[in-house]
């Protein structure tokens, strides 16, 4: 196994890490949570 494979093996990685955590935040099930979440600088005390 040489460099450029290691390196291959890490761009992948990296690139499916993305993807998982783009469809996480994506997530039609979260968004309640993170509608909530954005309001948060907007309450008043």
């Amino acid at each position: 196994m040489d460099i450029t494979t290691l390196r291959i093996l890490g761009t992948l990685l990296c690139f499916g890490t993305f993807l998982g955590i783009a469809c996480w935040a994506y997530a039609r099930r979260n968004r309640e949570r993170f509608d909530e979440a954005a309001r948060i600088p907007f309450d008043q005390d």
